[in-house]
């Protein structure tokens, strides 16, 4: 019987298996940041064991609330400061060099296929888009990583979606993965990996797939993955370079990690995306999902572009097409947030910073603080925000608060018209 990618490296990572389905693996990235590692370095100093092992393979990031908005933010980016310190973290990304850690340390060139990658986040899921594993832990499993570089799971069980056809203009890749999240539901991939292949994956660049990864933990998945290809390849080439005689070469390597034809899946969904509208959620779950036909003309008091599933270059680019030229609604506010720092040069570099600011919106700097409600646009109650994150829990952007998840697309043409439309409408005049 063939294996799935993500059992591939599970085989190449198992350090043991001290009982039936429980799989230690050796971990190749252990990612941080401020809010849930703080708790994890305090515990394992009160231990005695203050210690990492292996301060190259540590990436680390300030990047939910920065600068810092009080005390108790201002002592958890301290906590993480001296401890890089003590250690030798090289890779520790402070204020204004630090961004949206799932945009960050992909642009970095940290992730690579075959990876085991883990971190106190939940969307650390993202990094599947490599052909790594990746999935989010609590705070006993991050300590058990940064001292002994290893993680314990359960064998993985992986479902196949198979993403057919072909995008339609104005449709994007979070269109495609809340159509996913709607018919599995938040509960129909828990515990198993999501293998997204098909041309419609096929076609889409290294932004999108993480678009796709990033959401997998909304239907409860442990982690999206991709297979890597010469998509893949090309964007790591920059730090893969010395390690391949050619581009092909790399491509060739990679495929060493694709499924196998015989490979067991749990289940196989397919989906014809040819015909697919906008979608944007409703309520408070991320399967509550609809077209967005059918959500016209509800009102909206904030839009937000930005977090690790959409503030990258070309999630600023797609909204820039429809904001170019015009302004916000009377009574919208916008805020954008590029990912990274990198990102943000570059949308300056294109001009699409100008644009933002010359349609009213407040541009930051990078940060996740407005998709999780802790700073830089935090709802009151009763708004409504048109947003590019991937969350819309009842309180998620601030108490009292709806959050409409949607694309870039959606989320500019909702900023100029004032309620939920369809972008196509700008695109396609």
């Amino acid at each position: 019987m063939g294996k799935t990618i993500a059992t591939k490296i599970f085989d190449a990572h198992l350090r043991d298996t001290p009982t039936p389905g429980n799989m230690i693996l050796d971990i190749d990235v252990v990612m941080c940041h401020e809010i849930t590692t703080p708790i994890a370095i305090m515990d394992l100093m009160e231990k005695g064991m203050d210690r990492v092992f292996d301060p190259g393979r540590i990436k680390a990031v300030i990047d939910h609330v920065t600068p810092a908005k009080d005390s108790k933010t201002a002592m958890q980016g301290k906590i993480m400061r001296d401890w890089a310190r003590r250690h030798r973290i090289k890779d520790f990304f402070d204020i204004g060099a630090n961004g949206v850690c799932h945009a960050l340390f992909p642009e970095k060139g940290f992730i690579r296929p075959g990876y085991t990658v883990i971190m106190g986040d939940s969307h650390t899921c993202t990094h599947g888009a490599f052909g790594a594993f990746a999935a989010g832990v609590g705070t006993t499993d991050l300590e058990v990583g940064i001292l002994k570089g290893v993680c314990s799971f359960r064998a993985p069980e992986t479902m196949r979606v198979v993403l057919n056809g072909a995008l339609s203009p104005g449709v994007t890749a979070k269109d495609v993965i809340l159509a996913v999240i709607k018919r599995l539901t938040v509960n129909g991939a828990t515990d198993r990996v999501i293998e997204f292949v098909g041309p419609v994956v096929d076609a889409m660049t290294m932004a999108a797939r993480m678009t796709l990864c990033n959401m997998a933990v909304e239907a409860g998945a442990t982690s999206g993955i991709c297979l890597p290809d010469e998509v893949t390849a090309a964007y790591l080439w920059p730090f893969i370079k010395d390690e391949y005689p050619s581009l092909a070469a790399a491509v060739e390597d990679f495929k060493k990690w694709h499924s196998d034809p015989d490979a067991l899946y749990v289940e196989t969904l397919e989906f014809d995306i040819s015909a697919l509208a906008p979608q944007v959620t409703f309520n408070f779950k991320p399967d509550q999902v609809k077209d967005i036909g059918e959500m016209e003309g509800t009102r909206v008091d904030q839009i937000y572009i930005g977090s690790c599933t959409n503030g990258r270059i070309e999630d600023l680019r797609d909204a820039a097409l429809i904001l170019k030229g015009r302004k916000l609604a009377d009574g919208v506010r916008g805020i954008v947030t590029p990912a990274t720092p990198a990102i943000y040069s570059q949308a300056l570099e294109e001009g699409i910073i100008k644009i933002f600011m010359e349609a009213g919106f407040c541009v930051l700097n990078p940060t996740c603080g407005a998709c999780l409600g802790m700073s830089a646009g935090v709802m009151a109650p009763d708004e409504v925000c048109a947003s590019t994150t991937n969350r819309n829990f009842n309180g998620r952007m601030g108490k009292g608060g709806m959050v409409h998840l949607m694309s870039p697309f959606s989320a500019a043409a909702a900023a100029v018209t004032g309620t939920i439309t369809d972008p196509r409408k700008f695109l396609n005049p």
